[in-house]
């Protein structure tokens, strides 16, 4: 069997990267008994500008999309999508628009500890979020979030206090930008193919069979 891996850029704050999380975990459990796959999950942030506090969520986003009436618009959409894949969006519920570099950290720290602990962790911050109305800007959420996950929390708490690791974050970042990434999620599959945005699950899963036999054939025409 062929494995792939799946770079995932992502923002905690990104609706639609909840959504795509929900459908790569589809196309995964599709293709499973075909290709096996590993997915990492790097750092974006859609909101670099706003202050440690974070900023009025719906203020922010009436202001970016032209008004309350299409922000209401684009969550009825993406309510009716998170549904079909599980995700019980409450849009209402968020307050705060918060700054996520914390949350970025926290999941480079998460990955230290194997990609099962990264995937509880964000999990948890999408659904903290996006379901429970949390500031995931909120240190203390999210220690709640990496207690919750199985991480240690006494190591997590004094981390948090400190700047451990922001500046390896934010180049990771700019990387990114740099590679061309100008939106999330942004999925970069073996290093080589780059898709973007929250495919639905029979798009990726076709897209892992395709690249998983090239990869076979790639590999018979060297021997």
């Amino acid at each position: 069997m062929e494995r792939l891996t799946i770079d995932v850029v992502s923002d905690v704050v990104c609706p639609w990267c909840y959504l795509g999380k929900a459908r790569l975990e589809l196309a995964i459990a599709d293709v499973q008994d075909e290709v096996g796959v590993d997915v990492n999950w790097h750092p974006y942030r859609l909101n670099p500008d706003h202050p440690p506090e974070g900023v009025d969520h719906h203020a922010h986003l009436a202001a970016k999309l032209g008004g309350a009436e299409k922000v209401e618009k684009a969550h009825e959409v993406l309510t009716t999508l998170g549904k079909e894949v599980g995700i019980n969006y409450d849009f209402a519920a968020i307050k705060i628009g918060p700054n996520t570099l914390d949350a970025h950290r926290l999941l480079h720290w998460a990955l230290t500890e194997g990609r099962d602990m990264q995937d509880r962790v964000v999990t948890g911050l999408f659904k903290a979020y996006f379901e429970e109305g949390r500031n995931v800007g909120d240190k203390a959420v999210l220690l709640d979030v990496a207690k919750a996950a199985g991480l240690d929390g006494k190591l997590i708490e004094n981390l948090l206090a400190g700047d451990a690791d922001k500046d390896t974050v934010i180049a990771e970042i700019d990387a990114a930008q740099q590679m061309g990434v100008s939106g999330v999620p942004f999925f970069i599959i073996d290093g080589q193919y780059a898709v973007s945005g929250a495919q639905t699950p029979d798009v990726l899963a076709n897209g892992f069979r395709d690249i998983a036999k090239m990869k076979a054939e790639a590999r018979k025409s060297m021997i």
